[in-house]
């Protein structure tokens, strides 16, 4: 299996285009601090990968991997880039599928029942991408199914939440496949890849799911479950919109570093303070063996 980090930041980026917090201050004085919405790459086969969630950063995020790029030679727009697997409806994980609108031989979608009703009735990318290219809307549940026919690669979603966007908040009774972890198997070489940049709640699925996993993504949106208050952008707890915190008492760290797999943060807000790579957070995140992912970083299993 083989994987690309493509970004590793929560809504809006790093720096965030209207705030001047310390760590969009920092990114912008610091560019090597910046980071691209949180997305993956990943292969599927000879010549052909998906990306897990479509960012608004994508076209950016296919030029910087070399990999995802159409080769020179006789047919330029062949691309090697099949399909997009989302893992929610949120606008910062699904509006690069407008992006893919010169797919010449289509796109595949692969993404819930209620994710892919909000994204192609609600947002209406089903009407307005038709004109352009063919996208092809593959259901994902919690039974594993190759990425497509010739695919090694098996994924299979875990529910973590029953949160929606807002633009889908009347949409239908709660389903807790609204926000899924997913997990990635080879069946070649028998690896596994958890990917959760959002997760509201550490339930015995993923809990089994992560044990099982040999490379464990997880929501690092916020180092503690105040951040978002003492930022002073909204009067929610880290919890209270829907992201279990790094640190504390009801911290995902303490639970990540019992498990036996390698365990990475991803989807960092703007005021996390694991943007500045100097932060004392980062040491304590040493000291209990875990990392934080970095955009273009390389992984294979």
């Amino acid at each position: 299996m083989l994987l690309q980090v493509l970004g590793t930041a929560a809504g809006g980026g790093l720096p965030q285009w209207n705030c001047a917090c310390p760590g969009c201050a920092g990114a912008r004085a610091h560019p090597e601090r910046r980071r691209r919405h949180a997305s993956l790459a990943l292969r599927a086969g000879p010549g052909r990968w998906y990306v897990v969630n479509a960012t608004p950063d994508i076209g950016e995020q296919i030029e910087a991997c070399p990999e995802l790029l159409p080769a020179p030679g006789a047919d330029t727009r062949l691309s090697p880039l099949a399909g997009v697997v989302l893992t929610d409806a949120e606008l910062d994980h699904t509006l690069g599928i407008a992006r893919l609108r010169e797919a010449r031989d289509g796109v595949d979608v692969l993404a819930t029942a209620p994710v892919t009703a909000a994204v192609r009735d609600r947002l209406g990318l089903g009407t307005v991408l038709g004109p352009y290219t063919q996208v092809r809307w593959r259901e994902l549940t919690g039974t594993a199914r190759q990425l497509n026919d010739e695919s090694a690669i098996r994924v299979a979603a875990v529910p973590v939440s029953a949160k929606r966007p807002r633009y889908a908040a009347d949409s239908g009774p709660d389903d807790a496949t609204w926000s899924v972890a997913l997990s990635l198997h080879d069946t070649g070489t028998g690896h596994t890849v958890l990917y959760a940049p959002a997760l509201a709640a550490w339930t015995d699925a993923f809990e089994e799911a992560a044990r099982a996993a040999d490379v464990v993504f997880v929501d690092g949106t916020f180092w503690d479950d105040e951040e978002p208050r003492r930022a002073g952008f909204s009067t929610k707890s880290a919890t209270g919109m829907g992201h279990l915190p790094i640190a504390g008492p009801g911290g995902t760290a303490h639970r990540l570093a019992r498990l036996p797999g390698r365990c990475l943060y991803t989807h960092l807000n703007n005021t996390n303070p694991l943007g500045d790579p100097g932060a004392e957070q980062h040491k304590q995140l040493a000291g209990w063996g875990l990392e934080v992912a970095q955009d273009r970083m390389v992984i294979e299993l």
